[in-house]
């Protein structure tokens, strides 16, 4: 039988169960807390192709290179594994109010990232994208900080996908 990995990127104290619950700082509890220590704005542990499900609420916009975070989520994703990113937009306040968030998105910023899409075939190359997605489900909800997306990336790794 195949494990499957799942990442919970960025958790704090969200631990999700079945999940490689990730994060770079701990509680001051930490002797109760389970997690696995990483600082995600360098190069991931994980070896290429070998994670299956990766959610990531409310950290991306802590890292500070959305080229290199979306690289690496692609790389370490298996052909076809999925992303859950969740992340205040720049459409609304939430963005910009935490004085950590060091990088800014929208739905528009995944066009960069999306496999077949104008700005991802003109751009990638010179940016330095290797990162290849298909667009799975993206929906915009209002919290109190403003709007959120939700966004469901599937990792395109082969000219057939």
């Amino acid at each position: 039988m195949t494990t499957k990995l799942w990442l919970n990127l960025g958790c704090g104290d969200a631990i999700m169960d079945g999940y490689l619950n990730v994060d770079s700082c701990f509680p001051k509890d930490s002797k109760n807390w389970d997690a696995f220590h990483c600082d995600l704005s360098m190069h991931w542990p994980w070896p290429d192709s070998t994670v299956d499900f990766i959610v990531a609420r409310d950290i991306i916009e802590h890292l500070p290179n959305k080229i290199q975070t979306m690289n690496e989520a692609w790389r370490v994703l298996k052909p076809r594994g999925i992303i859950r990113i969740e992340v205040p937009t720049t459409d609304g306040p939430g963005a910009f109010q935490d004085p950590t968030h060091v990088s800014f998105w929208h739905l528009n910023s995944f066009k960069y990232y999306e496999r077949g899409n104008i700005y991802r075939d003109r751009f990638a190359r010179g940016y330095g994208i290797e990162a290849a997605f298909r667009v799975l489900l993206a929906d915009i909800t209002t919290s109190q900080d403003g709007p959120r997306l939700t966004i469901n990336l599937e990792a395109v790794k082969d000219e057939a996908d």
